[in-house]
């Protein structure tokens, strides 16, 4: 895992450094900034060193979580990431369980009763979320919400948010949340789904699920105890992504929705060549991205006895 985050983290440090212009380039811009306080604030920063000595000084304070000052925000790094990543998490977290609550039960129903009129519908709408990408299902979204009026355009919580009593703080987020949190769960549900279909009906279509019909086992317990089981490894594998892309899988909806989050984070950061605050924001992802196919491979290998017993003979061999 750490071999992983350090290349990730200087191949991205290099591509944002090789990038024309930076920061300062903005500032110099500006005839009331002279060229001798531009030169003291890159040395203050560092960014007046070797590309290398730069990236090397700037890794030894991100292992200890130091993630520098963002010059356009005029504050350190870890504290806006702080503040942002709780949104995106609130927004991804949520869209993950629900996807997974509803995409699951229905690819399992379309597997079971596949080419019958209800596998056709769950298709039919699965086929609907993939065709729509999920920036544009988001401008067709904010158009209605600013058409009716029924739905909040941006912001996290209302003006009178503290006023409110907690069941109604929950329904308040709720509320300004449901728009990106459609578009993202509709994408995701659409894709997972046909995932699921596909395993399903691939797994009941082999000879031990045959057997276990013929030895007289009722056919809910063959779909859910066996073939089930034995499908879950690729929806485990998926896990694992999913987890790493709580952070910017949300990004782009994020953007467009107003959602003030690690995404729209992100975008201003590269757009006003943030370089602190764009690798700290790397980092973090590239951290969750290794944890999350850690739990992937940890909760295949719980499921699976097969990919235990295959470990345990490598190091024996």
């Amino acid at each position: 895992m750490v071999p992983i985050v350090i290349g990730m983290t200087f191949v991205s440090f290099v591509i944002v450094k090789l990038a024309p212009g930076n920061y300062f380039t903005q500032l110099e811009l500006n005839p009331s900034i002279s060229k001798e306080t531009i030169e003291e604030l890159k040395k203050l920063y560092g960014l007046d060193q070797n590309l290398f000595l730069q990236y090397f000084k700037w890794l030894l304070n991100a292992l200890q979580f130091n993630l520098g000052y963002s010059f356009a925000y005029h504050k350190p790094v870890l504290d806006l990431i702080k503040e942002r990543l709780v949104n995106t998490l609130e927004l991804t977290v949520t869209s993950f369980v629900l996807s997974w609550l509803v995409a699951v039960p229905l690819g399992i129903v379309a597997g079971v009763y596949r080419g019958k009129l209800l596998d056709r519908l769950i298709t039919l709408f699965s086929l609907f979320g993939i065709s729509l990408p999920n920036f544009f299902l988001a401008f067709i979204f904010m158009y209605f919400a600013a058409k009716t009026g029924l739905f909040p355009i941006g912001g996290v919580v209302s003006q009178n948010y503290d006023s409110l009593p907690w069941w109604g703080k929950v329904l308040d987020r709720l509320w300004h949340m449901a728009l990106p949190l459609s578009v993202l769960v509709i994408g995701s549900i659409a894709g997972l789904l046909r995932l699921v279909r596909s395993t399903i009906i691939d797994e009941l279509n082999k000879d031990y699920v045959k057997v276990a019909i013929a030895k007289g086992l009722p056919y809910r317990v063959v779909v859910m105890k066996h073939a089930f089981r034995n499908a879950l490894n690729p929806f485990l594998t998926l896990i694992g992504f999913d987890i790493a892309g709580l952070l910017s899988g949300a990004a782009l909806v994020e953007i467009i929705t107003a959602w003030p989050g690690m995404g729209r984070l992100m975008f201003e950061a590269v757009m006003s060549q943030d370089l602190f605050l764009v690798m700290g924001s790397l980092y973090i992802g590239g951290i969750m991205l290794v944890l999350g196919n850690l739990i992937a491979d940890i909760l295949i290998a719980i499921n699976d006895p097969r990919i235990r017993e295959k470990e345990v003979e490598g190091r024996v061999v």
